[in-house]
């Protein structure tokens, strides 16, 4: 297969407009016997591909208007020239010229289905739980209650191995699951084997008697509303405030010091503790004493390899693959309190947490707080005061191009009584249009001092954690690299550069679609969500360059791939960027796509120069 690649490159010659002659800046060196062009990149997909390109098109770019790949990318470069991306429309000579609009964000106006529209005929879940004694909706129920109706309309299964009853040895969503050919018995019961292992406990999960409680608003926060009584008064909360509330300045003041003597109580002056309540069992020092911060269980994660917050790929299952691969420390998806605060399921999943996740944070999030520095400070005094466990905070450089604000607030920050803070070596205006600025980092790290400081920004390779490193931050977070090569973390512990093959990389993204089974569930829905966010991180991956394929080690997180043949087939298709490809790898994993289907990412992922 390797010599087919590299045939069909020395056939087809290098040179052309897409990369294969004299590389430009910002496209990754690859030696020049792998390169080609787009259309012979696109030609050798299909001539080698199992499917039918007319397949392939239905499924990535339904209206056959190029919907199948991602958008042709407008990027500003410094000298205030286009990128490639731009059309020829936009490069016509206008009266009023005006600057292109980069192509940033998110791709909001995608079609999207959500995964349960893929099942029409959904069976009640009373049936697929076994406790068909008593409909859990009753007669209100909208869902199909006949089996065999139901088996007349499920579509296919997907493949003979159900990964939950081969793991669990019992499989929870019965006739549903689509592999259930795997354990239904001959007159459709759900078989169980003799040994069944008990699935591993997910923590955070939403019970259903909290859920209540907090959508009929029965749940009382007493130390949160003493925070926010505090603030009503015009006082902070915290232990360091006296009648007046003057600006921390000196060493003495500060929560991060080790000084407990120079600590207040907790409680304001003249503010009385919590009211007394009725409670059940012993009366313990814990219902009225609260912890002062010198007190407060300590938080020593220094030189550890932390997996930064990721929207939509942060996924448990993504987590799972990178805890695997040697991440330290993870962090769930952003989540808002005034929906968790309100029960809703959604948002709750995003603070699930596998039992291999040791050391594991929850994120909200308000980069706009950075210019609201009174706000700011009642947010983290405050949750500092409530909190029985040690509060990070996650900033960037500022908020607007060319303001930091990052070497001021990070003083404040510690006198708040943060106990770790990462800095994102970008502001939010600018986003990913340029390099982290690790310079502007390593002086935070002295303004911050003594907290703790870890840093964030353009981490590809074990060369550039080292260099990281030598900032003096207390460890580095790593963010897109991690969505490039989830191995990125093995790397930098081993201090080496992975080769890692095609079919190594697709062994992942099964591993991968096996956790995602396990957590969203190998019924339709369950699969259709797996698919998804399988294919969101395809359109990550396919950014990474094989090391054996480089003139120049290590890559860069800037360098866009140029197009090129890898060593095999499938090293081909993984380096394409058109959805429809994504798609294909996805059936192999996940078996053939439903009628209708689309995909588009949900970022646009301007990143390259």
């Amino acid at each position: 297969m390797a010599e087919g690649a590299a045939e069909a490159v020395a056939e087809r010659g290098g040179g052309s407009d897409s990369g294969a002659g004299t590389l430009e800046r910002g496209v990754a060196p690859i030696k020049s016997q792998y390169l080609t062009t787009k259309e012979q990149f696109h030609e050798f997909l299909e001539a080698r591909g199992q499917e039918k390109p007319s397949l392939e098109t239905k499924a990535g770019d339904p209206g056959g208007c190029g919907l199948a790949g991602p958008e042709a990318k407008r990027i500003r470069l410094e000298d205030g020239h286009i990128g490639d991306g731009q059309t020829d429309e936009a490069a016509e000579p206008r009266e009023q010229p005006q600057a292109p609009k980069r192509a940033r964000g998110q791709n909001k106006g995608r079609p999207h289905m959500k995964p349960n529209h893929y099942d029409k005929n959904r069976l009640c879940p009373s049936l697929v739980q076994e406790s068909a004694a008593k409909c859990f909706f009753g007669d209100r129920c909208r869902f199909l209650h006949d089996v065999g109706r139901y088996l007349e309309t499920k579509p296919a299964d997907l493949g003979p191995c159900c990964v939950l009853f081969e793991t669990y040895g019992r499989c929870p969503y019965g006739v549903t699951c689509r592999f259930a050919g795997a354990h239904l018995g001959p007159e459709g019961q759900n078989l169980v084997q003799e040994k069944v292992v008990q699935a591993p406990r997910v923590r955070n999960s939403l019970d259903r008697a909290l859920q209540q409680q907090l959508r009929k608003r029965k749940i009382h926060f007493e130390h949160a509303e003493q925070a926010l009584r505090q603030l009503g008064k015009g006082r902070l909360p915290g232990p360091t405030l006296p009648a007046t509330v003057p600006e921390v300045t000196g060493a003495e003041g500060a929560l991060g010091q080790d000084n407990c003597e120079a600590q207040q109580a907790p409680w304001g002056p003249g503010t009385p503790p919590s009211s007394p309540k009725q409670t059940c069992g012993p009366l313990t020092d814990e219902d009225v004493v609260r912890l002062r911060p010198c007190e407060k269980r300590r938080l020593d994660i220094s030189g550890k390899l932390y997996l930064a917050p990721l929207t939509t790929c942060g996924n448990l299952p993504f987590r799972r693959i990178c805890k695997r691969f040697g991440a330290d420390v993870t962090c769930g998806e952003m989540a808002i309190c005034t929906n968790l605060l309100q029960g809703q399921t959604s948002e709750w999943a995003l603070l699930k947490r596998h039992q291999c996740e040791d050391i594991f944070g929850v994120q909200g999030g308000g980069c706009a707080l950075m210019n609201r520095s009174a706000k700011f400070q009642q947010i983290v005094r405050g949750m500092n005061q409530v909190l029985d466990m040690p509060l990070t905070v996650k900033i960037r450089t500022g908020v607007q191009e060319r303001v930091n604000l990052a070497h001021q607030l990070l003083p404040e920050l510690r006198d708040w009584g943060a106990a770790l803070a990462t800095l994102h070596g970008r502001s939010r205006e600018q986003r990913y249009t340029k390099l982290a600025d690790w310079q502007y980092i390593e002086q935070c790290v002295t303004a911050a001092s003594p907290m703790p400081l870890f840093g964030n920004g353009d981490i590809l390779s074990y060369e550039d954690a080292n260099r990281a490193m030598q900032t003096g931050v207390a460890g580095v977070m790593i963010a897109r690299g991690a969505l490039l090569k989830p191995w990125l973390f093995t790397e930098i512990k081993e201090q080496r550069h992975w080769d890692i093959s095609s079919s190594e990389r697709l062994d992942i993204l099964r591993d991968f679609t096996h956790y995602g089974l396990e957590h969203w569930g190998s019924d339709t829905q369950g699969v259709e969500k797996t698919r998804r966010f399988l294919l969101e991180w395809l359109s990550f991956l396919c950014r990474y360059v094989p090391v054996g394929l480089l003139e120049r080690l290590p890559q860069r997180i800037n360098e866009r791939p140029p197009y090129y043949l890898g060593r095999d087939y499938l090293e081909t298709l993984m380096a394409s960027q058109q959805a429809a490809d994504w798609i294909r790898i996805s059936e192999m994993l996940l078996g053939p796509v439903p009628p209708n289907f689309v995909f588009l990412p949900k970022h646009k992922a301007n990143a390259y120069k």
